[in-house]
C-alpha cells in the first residue's frame, strides 16, 4: 500500500475514541493517545504491519463504520488464529525463503544478460556485490514481515521484538561497514586485476585499456594457440588502427614470438612490393611479447566461411594466386620457409563486397571488390640454416615428405599453395582428415600412386607394407576414403581453358617428389597468369 493511498485512508479517521489524534511522517505512522499507551505502524517496501498492541488489533480500527462487536468478533478469530501450528508457520517461512532465493537467482541471471559481452567479465564482481547486497536486504525486509505477525502474542514476544531490532540495526550497521570495505577491496582488485593473465597465459584487457600509454584496446579479432590479436589505436600516430599480436606468457611462446619480431625485422628492410604483412612496432609488456602490425580485411578463409563456403570466382583465384607466389618466392630467395601456409594465414588488404544474388543456388553471394593479399603468421618461419622439425605446417596442407619424415625444405610451401588453390576453387578443404595414414590415402586416391622410393626411403614403417602404402580399402576408413576424394582433374568443373590451365598448375605444385615439384619461380610463369601478365603489360 503505498503512502498517498494509505494517507487517504487515514484522512477519514481524524480523531479516534478516547480523543486519539493522528500522525504520521514519510515512512513511520503513529497513532497518540492521550494515556501512555500507543500504536506504531512501520512501512517497509511499501507495507504497513501494526506493533506491539493487545488493544487494537482488529482491521476495523480504520472505519469508523465497524461496530463494537464487530470489533469484538474480529478480536475473537485474532486469537483463535494466534493458537495456529508452528509447523504451519515453518512451512510458510521456508515457502518465503524459496521465493526470495529464486527471485534473487533471477535478478543476478537478468543482469548478466543485460549486461555487454566485453564488459560482463569486468562487471561481474560488482554484480555480485550489489545482488548480494540486494538479497541481504530483503532477508530483512522478510524477516521484519514474519516477526510484526507474530509479535502482538505475548509480553515475551514484545521483548523478543525489541531485541531482534536491537539485532537487527547491528546488522544494518556491519553490513554497511562490510558493503564499503567490499567496495573498497573491488576497487583494489580492478586496479590490480588490469593487466594480468589467465590461467591459459593470455593478458587480460578489456575495451579502453591502454598498453604503454599509446595503444589504446578497440576488441579482439582473433585468438589462438599463441594468444590473441586485438585492434588498437595508435595515439601516437594520429590514431591510426592497427592489429597488436598479443603473445601468451609462456616461454616456448615467447621464443617464437621474439623469432618471428627477427624474421618481420628482416622482411621490413628487404621487402619492397609489400608482399608480407608489415609490423610497425613492438615491445614486451608484462612478459607478453606484442607486435603491432598495419590493420588488414579478413582472411581468406574467413571470408570464405561467412560467404557459406561458396568458391572464389577463377579470376580472383588468379590474382590472389599470383601473390600468394610471388610472396612466398620472396620468402624463399631471402632463405625462409614459412611452414605454415593456410587460408587462416592469408588476409585481404580490404575485404569490402558487393552482394549479388545467385539465382541457381537460390541465396545472395559476396563478390570481393579488392581481392589483394598478403602473408601473416611468420612465428614458425624457419631459415635454410636453422634446425628443421621433423613436423611442420597444419594437418590439411602438409606435405606427404613431411608426413614420411623424409626431412623438407621450401618445396613443402609449394605443396600447401597448391592445397589452397584447390581449396579456393572447391569452397572447401581437399584432405579433411585428422589421421596421417588416411592422409596419404586419401592422396592417392586424389594424385595417384606414391612413388616407391619415398615409401623405401621413410623412417614411418607402419605406414608402408611391401614398398606400397598399408591401406585396406575395403575397410570403414578405405570406404570413407572412396566416397569422399577422387582423381583431382574430377573435381574441374568446367572444360574452359582457364580452369584446364588451373588444375595443371595445382597438379605440378603437389608432386609427390620434392625434387620434381614445380619451383614457384617456375609457377609463376605458368599460362595460368599469362593473361594477367598481359593484362600487367597493357
Amino acid at each position: 500500500m503505498c503512502f498517498r493511498k494509505f494517507h487517504r485512508i487515514l484522512r477519514k479517521v481524524a480523531i479516534f475514541e478516547d480523543g486519539w489524534t493522528v500522525r504520521f511522517s514519510a515512512f513511520f505512522v503513529r497513532i497518540f493517545p492521550h494515556s501512555r499507551k500507543s500504536i506504531g505502524f512501520l512501512t517497509c517496501n511499501c507495507e504497513i504491519k501494526m506493533r506491539h498492541s493487545k488493544r487494537m488489533r482488529s482491521p476495523g480500527i480504520w472505519l469508523d463504520e465497524y461496530s463494537w462487536e464487530e470489533r469484538m468478533e474480529c478480536r475473537k478469530r485474532k486469537r483463535q488464529d494466534s493458537h495456529s501450528s508452528e509447523r504451519e508457520n515453518k512451512s510458510r517461512r521456508t515457502h518465503r525463503h524459496h521465493k526470495t532465493y529464486e527471485g534473487h537467482y533471477l535478478e543476478t541471471r537478468n543482469l548478466n544478460q543485460r549486461l555487454d559481452s566485453r564488459e560482463r567479465d569486468h562487471s561481474w564482481d560488482m554484480a555480485c556485490d550489489e545482488d548480494s547486497h540486494e538479497s541481504n536486504c530483503k532477508e530483512r525486509d522478510r524477516d521484519w514481515h514474519h516477526y510484526s505477525k507474530s509479535s502482538a502474542r505475548s509480553n515475551r514476544s514484545r521483548r523478543s521484538s525489541r531485541s531482534r531490532r536491537h539485532r537487527d540495526r547491528r546488522r544494518r550497521r556491519s553490513h554497511s561497514r562490510h558493503m564499503s570495505s567490499s567496495r573498497r577491496s573491488h576497487h583494489r582488485r580492478k586496479r590490480s586485476r588490469s593487466f594480468e593473465d589467465d590461467d591459459e597465459g593470455h593478458l587480460i584487457y578489456h575495451s579502453g585499456d591502454m598498453l604503454r600509454a599509446r595503444y589504446e584496446i578497440v576488441c579482439t579479432l582473433g585468438e589462438g594457440a599463441f594468444g590473441r590479436v586485438a585492434e588498437c589505436i595508435d595515439h601516437s600516430n594520429d590514431g591510426a588502427r592497427v592489429a597488436l599480436k598479443i603473445i601468451k606468457n609462456i616461454d616456448r611462446y615467447r621464443e617464437a614470438a621474439l623469432s618471428e619480431v627477427e624474421v618481420l625485422k628482416q622482411l621490413n628492410s628487404l621487402d619492397t612490393d609489400s608482399a608480407c604483412v608489415h609490423m610497425l612496432d613492438w615491445f614486451d609488456f608484462n612478459g607478453h611479447i606484442c607486435i603491432a602490425f598495419e590493420l588488414l580485411g579478413l582472411s581468406t578463409y574467413d571470408f570464405l566461411k561467412e560467404n557459406n563456403f561458396q568458391p572464389f570466382p577463377i579470376d580472383h583465384i588468379r590474382h590472389m594466386a599470383y601473390q600468394i607466389i610471388r610472396a612466398v618466392q620472396f620468402l624463399h630467395k631471402n632463405k625462409l620457409t614459412h611452414t605454415d601456409l593456410k587460408p587462416e594465414n592469408i588476409l585481404f588488404i580490404e575485404s569490402e563486397y558487393d552482394m549479388e544474388y545467385n539465382r541457381e543456388m537460390k541465396r545472395d553471394e559476396r563478390t570481393l571488390r579488392n581481392p589483394d593479399v598478403k602473408i601473416v603468421d611468420f612465428g614458425n618461419a624457419t631459415y635454410d640454416h636453422e634446425h628443421h622439425t621433423s613436423v611442420v605446417s597444419t594437418r590439411h596442407y602438409r606435405a606427404p615428405e613431411v608426413i614420411l619424415d623424409l626431412g623438407w625444405d621450401h618445396s613443402c610451401d609449394v605443396w600447401s599453395v597448391g592445397c589452397i588453390l584447390i581449396e579456393y576453387y572447391l569452397g572447401s578443404t581437399l584432405f579433411q582428415t585428422h589421421d596421417s595414414k588416411e592422409h596419404l590415402a586419401m592422396m592417392e586416391r586424389v594424385l595417384g600412386p606414391i612413388p616407391t622410393n619415398l615409401l623405401e626411403k621413410t623412417k614411418k614403417r607402419r605406414y608402408v607394407h611391401r614398398n606400397k602404402l598399408d591401406w585396406d580399402v575395403h575397410s570403414s576408413a578405405g570406404r570413407y576414403v572412396k566416397k569422399h576424394c577422387k582423381p583431382l582433374k574430377h573435381y574441374m568443373m568446367s572444360k574452359r581453358e582457364d580452369h584446364q590451365q588451373l588444375f595443371d598448375l595445382i597438379e605440378k605444385m603437389m608432386e609427390y617428389d620434392p625434387a620434381k615439384r614445380l619451383s614457384l619461380e617456375q609457377a609463376l610463369r605458368h599460362p595460368f597468369f599469362a593473361w594477367l601478365m598481359f593484362k600487367k603489360l597493357k
